[in-house]
């Protein structure tokens, strides 16, 4: 199975962040006109949790580029043996799978009010629909569902702190925006949150 995640997991993540942040953004920026980019580079909360989530983001990506130029010595020591089995193997190809999917068909659900980060200079549209009938944070959970599956197909000391810290940067994140759009939107933004859970 190595020798296949070695080919699957470089491709995978250069589909799911080319689809749903590359490509995303370039949509999103040539409708509205400005960069969906609106991550502050300051000392704010929004800005520290910002910083350490694509700081989170890049270490995945060194960490999968070396653990495809060499499975079997990369990360030795750190490894979880209990979890190194073709079927949780396979559990975490198809969540990565689902995480990909997920994050694409919620991102196209939110057309342009899509962004990454807060965007304190435009009032964007509330989306309630598509997966957002069934989750407030869709593209959240795809992200989740992402870090677990890089944890199950490679399950080692590594990736469960990947898997930890970016779990715990997006429950901030979230409550961050959830009081920005109760800000922005109000009471259609409570009752949303009344009748829709977080995550599932």
């Amino acid at each position: 199975m190595d020798q296949a995640l070695r080919l699957i997991l470089p491709i995978y993540f250069v589909l799911y962040f080319g689809f749903a942040f590359v490509a995303k953004s370039m949509i999103v920026a040539k409708k509205i006109g400005k960069s969906p980019l609106v991550l502050p580079n300051d000392d704010t909360a929004f800005g520290l949790v910002g910083r350490y989530f694509k700081l989170t983001l890049i270490a995945m990506f060194v960490y999968v580029l070396l653990y495809v130029a060499n499975p079997n010595t990369f990360g030795k020591g750190l490894n979880i043996m209990q979890l190194e089995n073709t079927w949780v193997d396979i559990a975490g190809l198809f969540l990565l799978g689902i995480a990909l999917i997920l994050t694409v068909v919620a991102q196209y659900d939110m057309r342009d009010s899509w962004r990454i980060g807060i965007d304190t200079e435009t009032e964007t549209e509330l989306i309630t629909t598509g997966l957002f009938k069934y989750s407030r944070n869709p593209v959240f959970l795809g992200m989740v569902i992402c870090l677990l599956g890089l944890f199950l197909v490679t399950p080692n000391a590594l990736t469960l702190l990947f898997l930890i810290l970016g779990y715990v940067l997006i429950q901030i994140q979230i409550r961050l925006e959830e009081a920005f759009l109760t800000k922005q939107h109000g009471l259609d933004y409570i009752s949303y949150q009344k009748k829709v859970r977080r995550f599932l």
